[in-house]
């Protein structure tokens, strides 16, 4: 009956070390940006999870060799240009809406693609006309049919884009597209997240000429052909807000051994306004929490503003604060889904329009809930762990997309947990 979900039970606190693992939202863009080069790539610190097996799974489909995850390194081997089939089938791309950023590089070096509409997380509509529009300023044409997006270029040519508004991945796919246009390429508005930023560190390792990624705005001149390299994955900063938001919830002391605390700024501020104890270590972050935690407002906004994946550890944070909260979604108009979850276990929410009005309450029950997306679920556990009870997340898989031994890791630092 439950073959895709979490037991969980209360705990009294956590403590331990959790390391740190690659970023996810990283990861998945550093794997499409193997098309750019023939040859083999190694990426370090990758996690072992759903979404990069799939991710593995759509560059095989091209003609790609990769290897499995081992020890956090994932080897890659990209063909000559005449033994990749540059299309990506939908059976694949529905599962994961980051697999859009194929289409770059693959209009950029085998100058056509057909690449299936994205599918992903439920958490409302996003749109990729800042996808498509992006490309066909540099020079890609586009016809839309039967679900798929087919592109062919006699060849890209650098030149201004303005994004409409600085999304990640169409950053990224821009960024993946003019490193081999013709002449010289500017990103306006482009998104200012770490991710892009090391996605820019291995560009330019593969001998992309890049300047001011992590700035509004990016430079890039076209070269003519680029090498394989051996890259690192930037730390994911979601998973140690995930894990830094396990402390305010139960109570206890965490080490996040490796968490990127430069790229945290301002989340960190917030959870130390809840109430959490936080000191940069030289290995990370120490995180503890021991007494209840305050009400506060917070808006998301894009990098370096409170990440929208950050907002469903915090609205579950909030349940349990002294005082009223009020939390906007200014980025994804679907997210807060996982609030009439929350309501089952007994937090006081509720929401108007992209606000959400959170009154704090004692202590939460356990319940039979479900998880919608990667962020929600991994939230809603969050949240069974610090209720009465028995919890049931129904939705497992929606976390192992995006977290490596997520029960196992847990459980090492005194969650009772387990996946059923």
């Amino acid at each position: 009956m439950y073959d895709d979900a979490f037991r969980i039970r209360p705990v009294s606190q956590l403590h331990g070390t959790i390391e740190i693992k690659g970023a996810k939202n990283s990861v998945l863009k550093l794997m499409a940006a193997t098309l750019l080069a023939p040859g083999t790539h190694v990426l370090e610190n990758v996690p072992r999870i759903a979404d990069v097996t799939i991710m593995s799974d759509l560059l095989r489909s091209m003609g790609v060799e990769v290897s499995e995850v081992i020890d956090g390194r994932l080897s890659i081997t990209v063909p000559r240009e005449d033994q990749i089939t540059p299309r990506a089938p939908y059976e694949l791309v529905e599962k994961i809406r980051a697999s859009i950023v194929v289409l770059g590089p693959l209009v950029s070096r085998y100058r056509r693609a057909e690449v299936s509409m994205p599918g992903g997380d439920d958490f409302g509509h996003r749109p990729i006309d800042f996808h498509l529009n992006a490309l066909e300023t540099l020079g890609a044409n586009f016809e839309a049919s039967h679900g798929y997006i087919s592109a062919t270029t006699p060849g890209l040519l650098g030149t201004r884009v303005v994004l409409e508004f600085p999304s990640h991945t169409a950053t990224d796919n821009v960024l993946m597209a003019s490193v081999l246009a013709k002449g010289i390429t500017i990103i306006e508005n482009a998104a200012r997240e770490p991710e892009v930023i090391d996605l820019a560190a291995m560009l330019s390792a593969m001998g992309a000429k890049i300047h001011g990624a992590g700035t509004s705005r990016i430079e890039v001149e076209g070269v003519d052909q680029l090498q394989p390299v051996t890259h690192r994955v930037v730390a994911d900063r979601v998973e140690a807000a995930t894990m830094a938001a396990a402390v305010g919830i139960t109570t206890g002391s965490l080490e996040l051994v490796g968490a990127p605390v430069s790229y945290m700024d301002m989340v960190l501020e917030k959870l130390g306004q809840i109430g959490l104890e936080i000191t940069k270590t030289s290995n990370g972050l120490h995180v503890s929490c021991f007494d209840r935690l305050k009400a506060i407002d917070v808006a998301t906004l894009p990098y370096p503003g409170v990440a929208t994946d950050y907002k469903p550890f915090i609205v579950t944070m909030l349940t349990l604060a002294d005082g009223v909260s009020i939390v906007t979604e200014n980025l994804f108009s679907g997210r807060f889904k996982y609030v009439d979850e929350l309501r089952r276990m007994g937090a006081d929410i509720r929401t108007e329009g992209h606000h959400a009005v959170i009154r704090g309450v004692p202590r939460l029950s356990g319940a039979q809930v479900k998880g919608s997306d990667i962020r929600a679920a991994a939230a809603l556990a969050l949240a069974g762990m610090a209720a009465e009870g028995e919890t049931i997340l129904s939705g497992a898989s929606h976390i192992e997309r995006g977290y490596e031994d997520f029960a196992d890791r847990l459980r090492s630092v005194g969650a009772d947990i387990e996946r059923l």
